[in-house]
């Protein structure tokens, strides 16, 4: 289980929700857990105030996670991850006097003393994680953290016996290295985050990345792991849209170097794509981690031959990442429990009552099986012929594919807890008032708001509901009305030809980013090589700034990029005019232009849909409002899961 940073650190009583948190994947038979990133010092933390592994004191709060773990079996080393100039504080330190491209704060290069000084901080920080009980320690070197800064020549300056050359520049981790394995003894796992691919502008060659390797193995680590990009690189490398075990083939060029075992990661979100790795040679091992944020027995499942039950990362980042740089505890989209084990539980209940969940999208797939899983006697109905509501438009859209798995997943639990399932089926107040319900619970969902616009009944105006259900074939000139994240999917839906998505390709999905599968490139860049797009597209929005600014924190830039890379013409503060035969009539800063396309895709917002709930109130009957039947004001799944399974939990 690779390391993540749950923000459980952070708050008061997390240890011990921490402890529990780790217990729980120990129990399901991950074979060996790193935690998040805890900083050898106050100075290498991403944030002023956050908790540093510098006392024997913060050492013994953490004897209650390392305890937990082994109670269950289980194996767990500590990340110690120094963030640099990375930092978003006043007092960042680096290898030289720089300023990251994701942080307002410059860094303040580090003296002679000052590096010694890191250095031991280092050494101590795992010293204090073996006096914690911890197996083993990982030390970060990848990503663009500060051990990358003093690696690579674009931020390390210096001219000391730290810097120039590049026997120079790796001396900061290797001596970390040494003296960490001097300290504990031999039977403390070490193992050394590489980046092996830095895609930054004059990032590390392979040549240097191989040769740091055997150094690696010869200061003395027990492990190597694969490191890809710096958080400030333009490709993605973990998001839904990057190919599932999209970087493996890094960490295979890699084996046979070292005689360490190596470990590949990002993006293994299933068992088979795990064990196909490792059948090609591709390493040693397979990290996964947010994979155990989604299912925390998913190594047992795939033991007892369930995969077919596990509940798959979606690679979405939204309750995780995306919480994490918000300063929110981690969660998971498809999995609300996760970091919040010791308060969301699915006890079963002792008074079963009879619930009806009206509308199967994501709201009533989670309320019905979790109440169905805890006792309860439910009825789901769902007007359509599939469940999946929202979910079943969002697995067409290009990088989103992973929405299959989660309704392989409910379609499983809703067979496992005995929901009784109802498709084609359009439930009244009445029908559901006479059959003698305890609880109703209301996900019926949205539907798509018309906006005000002369012209919005001509032909050429269409929902993203019609375009993405393929109820209409879409002309070559299109005009998306709307930029929050339906305009952005039905945008990239349009732009990509089908059958072409990159998700499902590597190497199509190395060149359309501009990976340099060859390494011929220090930092493995290359010029983005993107497919082009089918159709000429404008996507359009009435407010001023940057298109997807309500979009994930830590995606919102992907989608931004894909776009631009397809030509997507992105327009900001449009007044719209009219509708007619000639196209779509706007006004954009006091002008008048006519868009001449073929169709105008409507992506204006939704209305929730609720109208059972007053004549079912009326009846007295108890009335559950949630997703998007109580808010619509942006489609989130998110927060419906969220909702659906607490309400589940607490009748």
């Amino acid at each position: 289980m690779g390391s993540m940073h749950t923000g459980l650190e952070d708050i008061p009583g997390g240890m011990e929700r921490m402890a529990r948190f780790y217990a729980e994947r120990a129990k399901g038979q991950v074979g060996l857990i790193v935690s998040g990133g805890i900083a050898p010092s106050e100075e290498g933390n991403a944030l002023p105030g956050g908790k540093a592994m510098n006392t024997k004191e913060e050492a013994e709060k953490h004897k209650i996670v390392t305890q937990a773990v082994h109670d269950e079996g289980g194996v767990i080393c500590m990340q110690i991850l120094h963030v640099g100039r990375y930092g978003y504080s006043p007092n960042n330190v680096s290898a030289s006097d720089t300023k990251a491209p994701i942080s307002p704060f410059p860094s303040k290069g580090l003296s002679a003393e000052g590096v010694e000084r890191t250095i031991n901080d280092y050494v101590e920080a795992a010293a204090l994680a073996q006096y914690a009980g911890y197996d083993g320690v990982e030390i970060m070197g990848s990503e663009g953290y500060l051990i990358n800064q003093f690696i690579v020549s674009k931020v390390n300056r210096r001219t000391d016996q730290w810097g120039g050359s590049y026997e120079n520049r790796i001396k900061f981790p290797l001596e970390i290295i040494r003296r960490t394995r001097e300290r504990v003894g031999k039977n403390f796992i070490i193992i050394y985050r590489l980046s092996m691919l830095d895609l930054v502008a004059d990032g590390s060659t392979w040549e240097e990345v191989v040769h740091l390797a055997k150094e690696v193995e010869k200061a003395g680590a027990t492990i190597i792991n694969t490191g890809i990009g710096w958080h400030e690189a333009r490709i993605p490398t973990i998001a839904t849209m990057v190919p599932r075990g999209g970087f493996a083939w890094v960490t295979k060029r890699m084996m046979g170097e070292v005689n360490i075992p190596l470990v590949t990661t990002n993006r293994f979100n299933m068992p088979d794509v795990a064990e196909q790795a490792l059948a090609d040679g591709c390493s040693d091992m397979i990290s996964m981690a947010r994979p155990f944020l989604a299912d925390e027995n998913l190594v047992l499942k795939s033991i007892e031959g369930r995969e077919d039950e596990i509940n798959t990362c979606i690679g979405c980042n939204q309750a995780c990442l995306d919480h994490t740089f918000n300063l929110k505890v981690c969660s998971c989209l498809v999995n609300p429990r996760a970091c919040h084990e010791t308060e969301l539980n699915y006890d079963p209940t002792d008074r079963p009552k009879k619930i009806a969940v009206v509308g199967a999208g994501p709201a009533g797939l989670a309320a019905s099986t979790v109440a169905a899983q805890r006792g309860h006697d439910v009825d789901l109905y769902e007007a359509s012929s599939e469940i999946g509501g929202q979910f079943n438009m969002a697995k067409k859209i290009p990088g989103k594919e992973e929405f299959y798995e989660t309704l392989r997943y409910f379609n499983k639990q809703i067979e496992l807890t005995g929901v009784n399932l109802h498709l084609n089926m359009r439930v009244s107040a009445d029908e559901l008032a006479s059959k003698g319900y305890d609880e109703v619970i209301i996900c019926t969902g949205v539907t798509p708001r018309v906006p005000n616009i002369n012209g919005i009944q001509h032909p050429k105006a269409v929902s993203y509901v019609d375009v993405l259900t393929e109820k209409i074939e879409i002309g070559g000139k299109v005009a998306v009305i709307g930029a929050g994240g339906i305009g952005f999917d039905v945008s990239e839906y349009l732009a990509t030809e089908k059958g072409k998505s990159p998700t499902m390709n590597i190497p199509h999905f190395m060149n359309e980013w501009g990976v340099d599968m060859e390494h011929t490139h220090a930092g493995s860049l290359k010029a983005a090589n993107p497919d082009p797009s089918p159709r000429e597209i404008y996507l359009l929005k009435r407010s001023k700034g940057k298109h997807g600014k309500t979009l994930g924190k830590t995606t919102g830039w992907i989608h931004r990029s894909s776009l631009n890379m397809k030509k997507v013409k992105m327009i900001q503060d449009v007044v719209y005019d009219r509708i007619d035969d000639e196209g779509l009539h706007i006004t954009v800063n006091g002008e008048s232009q006519t868009l001449p396309v073929d169709h105008v895709v409507i992506c204006a917002g939704q209305e929730p849909l609720r109208s059972l709930k007053a004549p079912l109130e009326e009846a007295g009957i108890n009335v559950h409002l949630i997703g998007g039947a109580l808010e619509a004001a942006e489609l989130d799944a998110k927060r419906a899961i969220d909702q659906a399974s607490r309400l589940a939990a607490s009748l």
